[in-house]
C-alpha cells in the first residue's frame, strides 16, 4: 500500500493489545462510552486507545467509535503503521 516499510510483519510492528482493540471494534458497533470503559487507561505504559487514535487506526465519531481505513487495513494484515525514522525524531 505505502511502500516497503509497510510490509513489515504484523507481529513486529503492531502490539497484540492494539490488534485486540482493532478486533474488538470491528466485531460490532461500539459506543464511545463502551470503548472508554474497556480501553481507557491512566497508566502511561498501557495507552492502547490513545496510541491507536494517534496512529490514525481508530476514530471517535459522535457517540460511536470505528476503525479508519488504515485501521481496517492493519487488521486485515495489508499494512503496518510506519514508525518514525531516527532522522525524523531528532
Amino acid at each position: 500500500m505505502r511502500g516497503a516499510l509497510d510490509s513489515i510483519a504484523m507481529d513486529e510492528a503492531m502490539s497484540p493489545l492494539t490488534l485486540e482493540l482493532l478486533t474488538w471494534i470491528s466485531v460490532r458497533p461500539r459506543t464511545y462510552a463502551e470503548a472508554m470503559e474497556a480501553w481507557r487507561s491512566n497508566c502511561p505504559r498501557q495507552s492502547v486507545w490513545d496510541d491507536a487514535r494517534i496512529e490514525g487506526l481508530v476514530t471517535a465519531n459522535g457517540s460511536g467509535v470505528a476503525l479508519t481505513a488504515l485501521g481496517r487495513a492493519v487488521l486485515e494484515g495489508e499494512t503496518a503503521p510506519q514508525a518514525a525514522s531516527p532522522s525524523e525524531s531528532a
